[in-house]
């Protein structure tokens, strides 16, 4: 399985926000190597979106435009469409939900089997969630500092979507996922738009 294992700070500074959301991520950021600080054409501007969007879930291009391209073929605005799908992938959540300190860790949480769906161990970290569904750290890792440390002792702002329970180290999807919620700055326009030009 084809992963990211470049420098993260880099990354963030490179493309001008913070997008693995560490407050040390941006404190060199001088603006210098800032794609968005340069003149960019629309391509250019479209580019940027895309990578942005894409770092900010952690994704290979491969598996990206794959998301965009099933985005299409639904009902709806395209660009929702893209951000839920991505929004609702298992290794998302399980950060969203204060497991992991970052998609990396939650992506090898899962991976790791440290995780269960509705009581069912699941490592596949593309497993799209679905309303009802609850997401659970295994007991046996519960007396892990790092993991309760994560889950206990942050103070994560609350998200409409995501029902946390902390006696039971679990968190749960009640709704749909509101798009003006989920914490990220991006221009989904922009990405479509991108992948149109093909």
């Amino acid at each position: 399985m084809a992963r990211k294992r470049g420098p993260r700070f880099k990354e963030s500074r490179r493309l001008g926000v913070n997008i693995y959301g560490h407050p040390k991520a941006m404190k060199r950021a001088d603006g210098s190597f800032n794609r968005a600080n340069k003149k960019l054409s629309n391509y250019g501007q479209q580019l940027l979106e895309k990578q942005r969007l894409r770092a900010y879930y952690g994704l290979m291009e491969k598996k990206f435009s794959r998301y965009v391209k099933d985005a299409a073929s639904e009902d709806g605005v395209t660009g929702d469409n893209l951000i839920k799908k991505l929004e609702k992938r298992l290794d998302n959540l399980v950060y969203r939900t204060g497991f992991a300190r970052s998609i990396r860790q939650a992506r090898q949480m899962v991976v790791h089997g440290h995780i269960l769906v509705n009581g069912s161990k699941i490592d596949i970290p593309s497993y799209q969630l679905k309303i009802g569904d609850q997401i659970t750290l295994r007991e046996k890792y519960r007396k892990n500092n790092l993991f309760r440390e994560n889950f206990l002792d942050r103070h994560l702002s609350p998200i409409s979507y995501l029902e946390r329970n902390f006696d039971n180290f679990e968190s749960k999807l009640v709704s749909e996922i509101e798009i003006d919620e989920i914490p990220i700055e991006i221009n989904d326009q922009l990405v479509i738009e991108f992948y149109s030009r093909k």
